[in-house]
């Protein structure tokens, strides 16, 4: 870890962070950096591995999960085994999640002193298994070094990098098409993609495109 958390210290201005190498030294099969700043929705910003960012694409589509809930409490999660996990905390999510191939789901506060709460740390594994003592310490450290790098970069450095910018795009055209309000038209693409089982920025990128035309929803009540 010691490594690991000298790289981030040396990226100083770098959009590019070294998820990679921090998931494999605290045993982990990938992380998200996920950041929620000012009580805002989370965004995932940067990842490694290949179920990170379908596991925050799934919590973005219903709105709910471990990531959202550590990024509006400030309180870590930690799931060793998502089998004996109860889907009544995050209806429907928890399934989702074992079809992913997600079998256990640590969620850290990414926050400065004093506490300011600026996202998540989000880590999974394909098998189940708590975090040792010694990997939680190391996890700890990592969110610490991680959101000194997040308040220290600039606002452009953090844009460049958020995995979900044709979301936003794709609520914009949205709005306009239909005459409704980013917040609703963001509600519609992720009830499109949750009821058609596609991720969020499948159903952004169709609506980008123009294969996906959402104003002949007789559900919809214009403003």
């Amino acid at each position: 870890m010691a490594a690991c958390l000298h790289t981030i210290a040396a990226r100083a201005g770098s959009s590019r962070l070294p998820l990679g190498q921090c998931a494999h030294a605290l045993g982990l099969d990938g992380l998200a950096l996920v950041l929620a700043p000012g009580g805002r929705s989370p965004e995932l910003w940067q990842s490694s591995g290949p179920q990170a960012e379908a596991i925050e694409d799934l919590q973005m589509v219903q709105g709910h999960g471990p990531t959202w809930d550590t990024a509006r409490t400030g309180r870590a999660i930690l799931i060793p085994d998502l089998v004996k996990e109860a889907d009544e905390h995050w209806p429907g999510l928890v399934p989702a999640l074992l079809t992913a191939g997600v079998a256990a789901l640590f969620t850290l506060p990414l926050r400065t002193a004093p506490p300011l709460p600026l996202g998540t740390l989000a880590g999974y594994r394909t098998t189940p298994g708590p975090l040792t003592p010694a990997q939680l310490t190391d996890a700890r450290h990592l969110t610490g070094a991680l959101a000194r790098l997040v308040t220290e970069s600039t606002p452009a450095l953090i844009a460049d990098g958020m995995h979900f910018a044709e979301v936003h795009q794709a609520a914009g055209m949205l709005t306009s098409q239909l005459d409704l309000p980013p917040s609703h038209t963001l509600l519609l693409l992720r009830a499109h993609a949750f009821s058609h089982n596609i991720s969020l920025l499948e159903a952004a990128r169709d609506v980008l495109a123009r294969r996906l035309r959402l104003d002949d929803d007789p559900g919809i009540n214009r403003r």
